[in-house]
């Protein structure tokens, strides 16, 4: 018995089903942006409709590593009393201010930031730690921080 051969014949006509095409580039999908973080913390305060917060997209924002890491600084400094606190008021909420002004002078030392870290699980909105060394002893801030009104504010706050 003979089997003829055709050069011409193409794969998938010889296997009789289809076959995958593992050495094709792989297509470009585009990229996702976050959602932007649209209901800004309020924190049970009620606005009127042209006076209310308005969310902010991280792109019409100042860099926020440097923004935080400048805000952690200061926060340090007017924990050490060497700062006054009203330096902060328009990049805090109010009752992130009234707990900041609660914790004056409460460190004895201005400590050493060793670590940053930095996620946004939205957009407008970023978490981050701070890993900061103050003698022997090392401590973790954490904060939240929301794009509202075109600027960063600092929307929770824990020092542990």
């Amino acid at each position: 018995m003979t089997i003829a051969r055709n050069d011409s014949v193409a794969i998938q006509d010889l296997w009789g089903h289809p076959t995958l095409d593992l050495f094709n580039p792989r297509p470009d999908f585009p990229t996702q942006k976050p959602r932007l973080y649209l209901a800004p913390s309020t924190f049970g305060e009620t606005f009127e409709r042209d006076d209310s917060p308005k969310a902010t997209s991280s792109d019409l924002l100042p860099d926020l590593s440097r923004w935080v890491s400048i805000f952690t600084i200061n926060l340090l400094e007017i924990w050490s009393g060497r700062r006054q606190p009203a330096q902060l008021l328009s990049k805090c909420h109010r009752v992130i201010y009234l707990e900041l002004l609660r914790g004056v002078g409460s460190l004895k030392g201005i400590g050493k930031i060793k670590t940053l870290y930095i996620t946004q699980p939205l957009d407008g909105a970023c978490e981050a730690a701070v890993t900061i060394a103050f003698g022997e002893r090392t401590r973790v801030l954490v904060m939240r921080c929301e794009g509202v009104d075109g600027r960063w504010l600092c929307t929770a706050l824990r020092l542990l």
